[in-house]
């Protein structure tokens, strides 16, 4: 009898069956482009994708709108100060101050700074001489003019660091939720299989690096604006304390003035 079983022919020996699930799993793991992940969202889903998408557009458009802003300043702004100052006549300098675009803040400091020296001489005698000194009077409109260029400086900084903050969270809301899906699931189908987990896991995957993927530039452009600012900043108070000394004494408090700019 065992020598029966031992001449078995090779055909009736039972087959090796492969692991199943190997053909599935390579199923599902094609399917998780976005294209086919997208279609997995609920309502929290869409929300989350939403919110990141507008985040990416407004990083975008502040970050092309700040940049370009900045480089027209940065671009005119050495001109400006300097054709000030080596223009021979005040009048003629207040002229091409005036032909500058609206976003050069430079320009508007000193029609402001020139424009108070202006109202206070012709108000000489009167309660407001009395009250502030032409010194006092000139700094008050400096100090408004700086704040209000400085206030347009800031725009769109903000929303930068909005997102670069709160996008990697709203990511990961998308994360938590997607992992969540999959257990629900697993749950419901008792299979663990890459071919009920794939769509939920790689929803939570794009999710998160979707998040990275907006605030990652965000952060970056924030941080360059705000050094690119700190520089014009410096330039503010410096043109303004110029002007203060120019337009208070009548000359400018600096070693080294121009020529032309003494002659004022």
């Amino acid at each position: 009898m065992q020598q029966d079983a031992s001449q078995t022919p090779a055909a009736a020996q039972p087959a090796v069956v492969p692991a199943p699930g190997g053909g599935s799993n390579a199923a599902a793991m094609s399917q998780m482009g976005f294209q086919d992940l997208i279609h997995n969202f609920d309502v929290l889903g869409w929300i989350v994708f939403a919110t990141l998408s507008v985040m990416l557009v407004s990083t975008v458009y502040f970050l092309v709108a700040n940049f370009l802003r900045n480089g027209m300043i940065r671009a005119r702004m050495e001109r400006v100060i300097h054709t000030f100052w080596n223009t021979p006549s005040t009048q003629d300098a207040v002229r091409f101050m005036e032909e500058q675009p609206k976003g050069e803040p430079f320009s508007k400091i000193a029609l402001d700074c020139a424009s108070a020296a202006a109202h206070h001489q012709r108000s000489e005698g009167s309660r407001l001489a009395d009250a502030l000194s032409r010194s006092e009077f000139i700094d008050r409109a400096l100090r408004q003019a700086i704040a209000r260029e400085s206030l347009r400086l800031e725009g769109g900084m903000t929303a930068l660091a909005t997102v670069g903050s709160s996008a990697p969270f709203v990511g990961l809301l998308g994360t938590v939720w997607g992992i969540y899906h999959a257990l629900i699931k697993i749950a419901a189908s008792g299979n663990a299989s890459m071919e009920a987990v794939a769509g939920p896991v790689g929803e939570a995957l794009i999710m998160t690096a979707f998040g990275l993927f907006v605030a990652i530039p965000a952060v970056l452009a924030y941080n360059f604006f705000i050094r690119q600012n700190r520089v014009i900043y410096a330039r503010f108070d410096e043109f303004a304390h110029d002007l203060h000394d120019f337009f208070a004494t009548g000359s400018r408090v600096e070693a080294g003035v121009a020529p032309a700019a003494a002659r004022k």
